[in-house]
Formats: C-alpha cells, structure tokens, sequence
C-alpha cells in the first residue's frame, strides 16, 4: 500500500487538487493512514498550493507584456535580409493581438486610466495611427475610443495630445473603410458629453467631416456621420445655426435623394433638429427650388406600413408637418 502511494501520480492543476479533496473526503471514515507523506507529495502539494493562491496574471502587467510588444523596432533592412516575409507576418499578428488584449482590457475604467499612465495612449497616437498596416491603425484607433468612453480624465489627456484633428482626419481620408469606422467612432467618444472636445470638434471643422461622411460609399460611415450629427445636435442647439450657414440643409436632402438606407432614419431626424427652434432651417427646408414637400411626400408612401421604418416614417412626418403644415390635404391623411 505504501509502495502504491509512493508511485502515485499527482494531478498538476487545480481541478487535479479538488479531485483529490474529493477522494480524500470519501475515504474519510477509513482507517487514518499511518505512513509519513513523502517527499515527492509534499514538493507536488506546495507548488500545487502556491499556483492556486498566485491566481490569474495581474491586469496590469497583462498590459505591460501588450506594451512591451508594441513597443518592439521592426527589422532593419539589414536584418531583413533572408527573413521569410512570414516572419514579418507573424509580427503583425502579434501586434494586432496586442491591441485586441488591451482594448478588452480596458473595458474597465481603472485599466483604460492605467493604460494611459503606463504611456500607451501616447504610444498609439504618435506611432500606430499613422501605421502603414491599416490592421494596426484602426486597431489603435478602437483602442482609444475604449479608453475615452465615459471615462473624462482620459478624455481631456487625448484632446492635449491634439488626438482629435488626427482621428478627423483619418474619418476624412484613411483609405481603408475599416480605419475610418474606427476613428469616426473614436471622434464620438471624445466629443459627445465633452465640451472641450466639442470645441475641439468644431474649431477643426469636425461637421464638414460628418457631411462628407455621409456622402461615403461605405454604408457603416455613412450611418456613424449621421449618427452622430444628430447627437451632437440633439445635445447642443445652439449648434443649429452654425451647421445652416454651411449648407447642412441641402446637403442632408441631397443624401436623401440617395438610394434609400436605413441610415436615412438619423438624416431625417438630423433635419427635424435643425428644423425646430432655427429659423434659418426652417427657411432652407421651405425653399420650394429644393423640392423637399414632394421627397417627403414619396418616402412616406414608401414607408407606409413597414413596421422597421416606423421611426423613420416618424420623422418623415413630424417633418413635414413642421415645414409645410396646411399643404397636405391631398395627402389622405398620412399625418396622422
């Protein structure tokens, strides 16, 4: 018996270690062992032990393993020479790993403020968003919007790092659709609910951008840009004027005349804003050379009983009552 208890194996992890305690506890009202526990238990119960109690790698230096990977030089040329171009691969992929482990990371609040004090934000802006693999820039760009979301000290570093003209940037002109999805969802984590980032916004001609977004053939950005002008409205009125002056009325009717999208919901409820309390708005939607009365007219007909379009039928109709009331007799009643 001794003997078999010597040539024991013992399990190497933690569900090893309750199988055991299970075992242990059915033999419970047997006799007691008498022989000592040998040398080769005891070294396997301390690691055993010491694994359970040590736990899963701290956060933070989870963070600090991703960091130390981006931080890594590419090759030199010289260094190059004879490597697969596999071997170049695989340092992306690891890179791109990286940036997938921390913005899951900083999902939580307390990792994001870490990663910024750790330095990463810093490392994002001025090495990866400029990145000649798109993979690691619109992975740095996801990056920051996961730490700037609802997190106001994170925030206001980004905006004194000048973040914002390089996000609107890539928004603007990034060549690979996917980076420009990322950013443009960047530029909402810094701007909505932030007055500095607004002025930021606004002092770098952030709804040009949104106009332009919503003229982009990649149906993803064209719903963010509308997306977040509506917000950004909603949230800020005395906006309204500033983004009249700029043709925005025209410019959101000219996107409606588009092949219908459901991002058309957020441009309708763009123009109710812009409508409501602005004179100016008003003014443009009602100038008869812009042919709204009839669009509206025609998108109601054909949302007319799609139970998905019923918000954007909502907004079709609130519009046209706020802009031709009295002008729909011959409309059997759609408005109501």
């Amino acid at each position: 018996m001794a003997e078999n208890n010597q040539n024991r194996r013992y399990p190497q992890n933690l569900q090893g270690v309750l199988q055991l305690a299970v075992e242990a506890g059915s033999a419970a009202e047997g006799p007691t062992p008498v022989e000592p526990m040998s040398e080769e238990r005891k070294t396997w119960l301390r690691e055993a032990l010491a694994e359970v109690c040590k736990g899963p790698m701290d956060e933070v230096e989870q963070m600090k393993q991703c960091l130390a990977v981006l931080c890594k030089e590419g090759m030199s040329e010289s260094e190059r020479e004879g490597e697969e171009e596999r071997d170049e691969e695989e340092d992306e992929d690891e890179r791109e790993s990286a940036f997938e482990m921390l913005s899951e990371l900083c999902e939580n609040l307390d990792n994001a403020r870490d990663l910024m004090i750790l330095g990463g934000l810093e490392l994002c802006l001025s090495k990866y968003l400029c990145h000649v693999q798109s993979g690691l820039r619109w992975r740095a760009a996801q990056l920051i919007a996961s730490c700037a979301q609802n997190m106001p000290q994170v925030q206001e570093h980004l905006l004194s790092m000048e973040a914002l003209p390089k996000l609107l940037q890539l928004t603007d002109s990034d060549p690979h659709p996917t980076v420009r999805v990322k950013a443009l969802y960047a530029v909402s984590c810094l701007v909505r609910e932030q007055e500095t980032g607004l002025q930021a916004f606004l002092s770098h001609d952030g709804f040009s951008v949104l106009m332009r977004g919503m003229q982009s053939d990649n149906e993803k950005v064209r719903t963010k840009s509308a997306f977040l002008l509506l917000n950004l409205l909603t949230s800020h009125p005395e906006q309204k004027d500033t983004v009249v002056s700029m043709g925005m009325v025209q410019q959101l009717v000219s996107v409606l005349r588009t092949p219908h999208s459901p991002f058309h919901e957020h441009v309708l409820g763009a123009l109710c804003c812009l409508v409501e309390d602005c004179p100016h708005g008003l003014k443009d939607c009602m100038n008869p050379a812009l042919g709204l009365e009839e669009l509206l007219k025609q998108r109601a007909r054909e949302l007319q009983g799609k139970e998905e379009s019923q918000e954007e039928l909502d907004f079709c109709n609130r519009l046209r009552v706020m802009c031709f009331r009295g002008q729909q007799s011959d409309d059997n009643g759609m408005d109501r």
